[in-house]
């Protein structure tokens, strides 16, 4: 599901598929499918510090950045772990040539290469420098390709923010603890900005990547306001598809002793595109939020067909709800981007800045989506358009803000206006927290949903440096222990704009013909293709049983069909003519009969549900009344189909004189 398609040619991933209908989507889901070693004495005198292990375009690749005293040639050498040989590489080890430049904060150089080819499921070794001249020796993990996975989301560690460098990175150290030992096969470290307190400050930039796990988990960092000041930022982290163009730059001079830019990347099944916050309004010089909509928009038309979800990512929190809800800047990005992000289908928006937790309700456009939705629901349907907009708490402990009052200003756009069910609570969110206890957040990816918990990574005990130098803290870890969940909810998407029409669709008014979706219309799940003969795979299923009311006076004659899209996986594809299906009478009904079965094209060389074909039907004359039809569905595919993750679009059709 990538652009990127040669390093997705030879992937091994589990396949899977998904239908939808334009009218009623009919979703279907099937599957086919740390420093090991000392390095050797160094030849020369160069120090290679700063290690961390960065996301790459997407799950095939990793980028590698460090810090090196001397500026020398350097590379990464990898290799799968199960090669090493008493700790040494092998002599064909694979090599990725650094680049690189002098530092202008701090001092030293920087470096920084990409590696790439990489295989699912496969432990993977590495080191940084020259012959003669190597780091220590780290590894990582690749996992499957394909399916559902867990990514960590981290607020401001701040490195330095509390004025003691110590207890901050003892506070940051713990969490990644934590929140790697609950949940060891999580792929993504994703960070909400705001790595250091101070952006040109190394020592800061040493705490925050003290941790082992920003070398042994893909690190995509976001950067903060207190990032910004100087390079030390972009010598720390090589983000892939990154974009300094000058207006993604608050003052617009991407050579300046600033840092900048926007970039995105696919995993697996996401889109996440990452923007500077920072510039935000063209007075600053750069092209401000205008820019980052135009950015947004240019990233989703050309790559959001090639993931299920889109998650966006920035620094500023705009709907959150302590010290920076009210900030003039913020205002001015929630008035500036949410029709952008509503419109280009953003799922969800990660965010930090604010040192709180907050979780919206559906946004759409700058406004409340569904006035019916409860504070603190736990399942989310959002129509077209509809954002989820997450804003994480401190991850190190290093400062928390407290919630803030809303006021009068409205309850929509910009404004900070209260809840109509609650005056302590801003009108945009659902949920709002502070304990003065350090969290994280883990984002589960699912083939239908994506499930996010806030977990509490600590309690008022140290570290948490903010609580030991005098701040108050009212978690009682006996009922809200390390671990705890905060907040839980889920988010279900919108299977494209038909399914809003099938809704809560109420019963059709006497003497009117009418069909609909049995239910919610979620994804069929068919599980994981078997592999029959050595030569094909199959799979089944049934769709979501589809109602048809006909209690019109003329009885005339009626018809439901359905034809199905080939099924895509970004620029993989197999025909819809290998899915068939057996339809049948649920529910007896409005004189309706079952269709004819129609055999998978596999079997017969046909067509199957590439061409419309029928699922029930009346004659004249039928009894008034309703009925309820089904059909099993057979899907057989040869296995010269790639593996992936595939999706096609199920039309149901409704003929009636």
């Amino acid at each position: 599901m990538r652009s990127i398609s040669s390093a997705r040619a030879d992937r091994s991933v589990r396949r899977r598929m998904a239908t939808g209908a334009t009218a009623a989507v009919l979703g279907l889901t099937v599957f086919l499918g740390g420093a090991l070693a000392a390095p050797v004495a160094a030849a020369d005198s160069a120090t290679l510090t700063g290690v961390v292990l960065g996301v790459g375009a997407d799950e095939t690749q990793r980028t590698v950045s460090w810090y090196s005293s001397a500026d020398t040639a350097q590379k990464i050498q990898v290799t799968p772990t199960a090669r090493l040989t008493g700790g040494a590489f092998p002599a064909d080890a694979a090599a990725f040539d650094a680049l690189g430049a002098a530092n202008t904060a701090g001092g030293g150089h920087h470096r920084n290469a990409t590696i790439t080819g990489l295989k699912e499921n496969t432990g993977y070794s590495y080191r940084v420098g020259s012959e003669g001249n190597w780091s220590p020796t780290y590894s990582f993990r690749t996992q499957d390709f394909e399916g559902d996975y867990d990514f960590l989301f981290f607020g401001d560690p701040q490195i330095g923010s509390s004025g003691n460098v110590a207890k901050d990175t003892a506070g940051w150290k713990d969490t990644l603890d934590v929140a790697y030992r609950a949940n060891p096969d999580a792929e993504l470290l994703v960070s909400a900005g705001d790595q250091v307190e101070s952006a040109g400050n190394e020592s800061q930039w040493d705490g925050f990547l003290a941790p082992d796990q920003l070398r042994q988990y893909p690190v995509a960092a976001t950067i903060g306001n207190h990032d910004v000041g100087s390079k030390a930022y972009e010598q720390h982290f090589a983000m892939p598809n990154t974009d300094r163009s000058a207006e993604y730059y608050a003052n617009g001079d991407p050579d300046s002793n600033t840092s900048g830019g926007n970039y995105w990347y696919i995993y697996k099944d996401v889109l996440f595109i990452d923007i500077n916050s920072n510039s935000y309004a063209t007075s600053q010089v750069g092209g401000g939020d205008a820019a980052h909509a135009k950015y947004i928009t240019d990233v989703v038309n050309q790559h959001g067909d090639e993931a299920k979800w889109k998650v966006l990512v920035f620094h500023h929190s705009i709907y959150s709800p302590a010290s920076h809800a009210k900030d003039k800047d913020n205002k001015a990005r929630r008035a500036d981007l949410p029709a952008t992000i509503s419109k280009t289908g953003v799922d969800m928006v990660l965010q930090g800045h604010d040192h709180s937790y907050s979780r919206s309700y559906e946004i759409k456009d700058g406004e409340r989506a569904n006035p019916a939705e409860q504070p603190g629901q736990g399942d989310i349907y959002p129509g077209p358009g509809g954002v989820l907009y997450v804003t994480a708490n401190s991850a190190s402990g290093s400062k928390y803000y407290d919630i803030t009052k809303p006021d009068d200003s409205g309850t929509s756009g910009s404004g900070n206006g209260a809840d109509p069910s609650d005056p302590d609570r801003y009108w945009y969110n659902s949920v709002q927290n502070q304990e003065h206890v350090r969290s994280y957040m883990k984002v589960q990816v699912k083939s239908d949903k994506l499930v996010v918990e806030n977990l509490r990574s600590g309690t008022c005990a140290a570290p948490n440096a903010s609580v030991e130098n005098g701040s108050w803290c009212n978690n009682t870890s006996e009922k809200q222990p390390v671990g705890s969940v905060v907040d839980k909810f889920t988010i279900h998407p919108h299977h494209g704009d038909g399914q809003q029409l099938q809704v809560d669709v109420p019963e059709p008014a006497p003497g009117e013909f009418g069909w609909t979706i049995d239910g919610y219309n979620g994804l069929v799940d068919l599980g994981t293709a078997k592999e029959v003969g050595g030569d094909h795979f199959t799979a089944t299923g049934k769709i979501n049983p589809i109602v048809v009311s006909d209690t019109r006076r003329s009885l005339s004659p009626w018809s439901v069909s359905a034809n199905v899209s080939d099924f895509k996986d970004a620029r993989k594809t197999f025909s819809g003519s290998y899915l068939g299906w057996s339809p049948y009478v649920l529910d007896p009904g409005a004189g309706a009969e079952a269709g004819s079965s129609v055999a998978s094209g596999y079997d017969d060389e046909g067509k199957g549900l590439a061409v419309s074909r029928g699922l029930g039907s009346a004659e004249q004359g039928h009894a008034r009344g309703k009925a309820k039809l089904g059909a099993g569905l057979d899907l057989k595919i040869p296995d010269t189909v790639g593996k992936g993750g595939y999706r096609a679009t199920l039309t149901i059709t409704a003929l009636s004189s």
